[in-house]
């Protein structure tokens, strides 16, 4: 176990505690203490009537000690207020102010405040506060944040791994960090809303599961004991929803925890939030028109919070997968086998596995040639069948899959197909995919044959999409690091 290692400041708040128990002083009290403002709204008070009674709670970030008077800068979820002590006020409680005010509060600390309203000598709305109660004591000194004279901000908690480590600090201390999780809250709130009001059903799938499906990725392995059986934590819901569409259920959706064991860098986290949704009777062109509305009405609904860029941009692109693989590498492999498409990756110095086959090895090429250099939004079209094992073959174009993926900025927010619905296609595609998923990875991967029953009974026809939640946030605050958009992102164990 590790060893925490106290700090000077730590043993003087501790010593601060031990004297607040013994003047009386409860540093935790559990009483209820009512609130009826905060920040923003006495700020934004233009007109108020003098001495007008507030009631305010959060937490002190700054505090000038002044004699027999003093200021609090007090931050609450909407901002900072400032509070005028006078030992005039606490008259009869000399203690409070004296002992507590002066002596025992510190920056971190939360506390609550009865006061009414008034203008200082710089026209500076405040508090002067007839009570103050100590709710908690903080006992580690915050990062100090300065700003200079040109309003740039300086602190001691800037490093990300810090950051990502703490990230309640992190929120104390970087009013910016609030607004990403602000965001993320709205923006899911409005995709759910919006959702609803066109009949669309939310769900819930398991997330232990005893068949890793719906993607090639590995998993989390764990064990049941009473049923004395190995379960893997939630690769992908999408076979769950679509045996939801053979039940009846035309229009579902789902917010989804997914899980997976594998790399960790600025795009991916072991642990993410994909929106997965299937429609019953469309397919893959419908499901473009959906998205391109749907990603619309998030910008226009929520064009305040979102951080706009030069990539956001409408109509969206189209692309055929083979058409991006020319323009950004001067290339024509549509019509090349395997043994030459392997040629190519090493002409162009794409690193590839002896034992990939055909889809692998043009995911590869996509993956580390295209993808990163598709800033605008375009819908990438018509995938080889070899990479898209859960898609329709193309109605038209022999070979290739009715599936797109969006890419923005380099990064792949969406993946949708034309669902495959037939079972004995379905079965045959999943046995393709098992001996080649053996061969390269460790895990082993099995057919659902639960799932090939229900297509049995009769999938309709569908269209599916999952989107990257995470990312989509990213996306729309303007972040690079999909750490940022998590409030606990996976980090190494020091």
């Amino acid at each position: 176990m590790r060893t925490l290692r106290i700090s000077d400041q730590h043993l003087i708040r501790r010593k601060k505690l031990k004297k607040l128990n013994k003047i009386n002083i409860n540093p935790y009290p559990s009483e209820e203490y009512p609130i009826n403002s905060n920040s923003k709204e006495i700020i934004n008070k233009v007109n108020y009537k003098k001495n007008t009674n507030v009631f305010l709670a959060g937490r002190i970030i700054r505090i000038r000690i002044m004699g027999k008077a003093s200021f609090i800068e007090l931050k609450d979820k909407e901002g900072l207020i400032q509070i005028y002590l006078s030992i005039n006020n606490f008259f009869n409680e000399k203690n409070i102010y004296n002992v507590l005010v002066k002596k025992l509060l510190d920056i971190g600390d939360i506390i609550w405040v009865k006061g009414y309203l008034f203008k200082t000598k710089t026209n500076k709305i405040s508090v002067y506060a007839k009570q103050i109660n100590l709710l908690s004591k903080c006992l580690h000194t915050l990062p100090n944040v300065k700003t200079d004279q040109s309003g740039n901000t300086f602190d001691s908690f800037s490093k990300n791994d810090k950051r990502h480590r703490s990230k309640y600090v992190d929120l104390i201390v970087n009013d910016n960090i609030k607004h990403v999780f602000l965001t993320r809250i709205k923006i899911i709130t409005f995709i759910r809303n919006y959702l609803n009001k066109r009949n669309y059903l939310e769900v819930e799938t398991p997330i232990l599961q005893s068949i890793p499906g719906g993607a090639i990725a590995r998993p989390f392995r764990t064990y049941h004991n009473t049923l004395k059986s190995t379960f893997y934590l939630r690769i992908s819901n999408e076979l769950y929803l679509k045996k939801l569409l053979v039940g009846g259920l035309e229009k579902v959706y789902e917010f989804s925890r997914n899980f997976r064991n594998e790399g960790i860098d600025k795009n991916h986290n072991p642990e993410f939030t994909i929106l997965e949704l299937y429609v019953a009777y469309k397919d893959y062109y419908w499901m473009m028109k959906f998205t391109e509305t749907f990603l619309k009405q998030i910008c226009f609904h929520l064009s305040k919070q979102i951080l706009f860029k030069q990539y956001i941009m409408f109509p969206v692109k189209q692309i055929t997968f083979f058409e991006a693989i020319k323009i950004y590498t001067g290339l024509d492999i549509s019509n090349l086998m395997e043994t030459e498409i392997r040629t190519i990756c090493k002409e162009i110095k794409v690193n590839i596995d002896k034992n990939m086959k055909k889809g692998q090895l043009l995911d590869q090429i996509f993956s580390k040639t295209c993808e990163k250099q598709i800033i605008k939004p375009t819908f990438i079209i018509d995938f080889p069948i070899e990479m898209s094992p859960l898609a329709k073959t193309h109605r038209f174009k022999n070979g290739l899959s009715e599936r797109y993926e969006l890419i923005i900025n380099g990064v792949e927010i969406a993946n949708s197909y034309s669902e495959l619905n037939d079972p004995i296609d379905q079965f045959n595609r999943f046995k393709r995919q098992i001996k080649l998923y053996n061969q390269v990875e460790d895990e082993n991967m099995l057919i659902d044959q639960d799932f090939i029953l229900s297509l049995e009974y009769g999938l309709p026809p569908c269209s599916g999409i999952g989107f990257g939640i995470d990312r989509l946030i990213m996306l729309f605050t303007n972040q690079i690091n999909i750490q940022e958009v998590l409030c606990f992102p996976q980090m190494r164990l020091k």
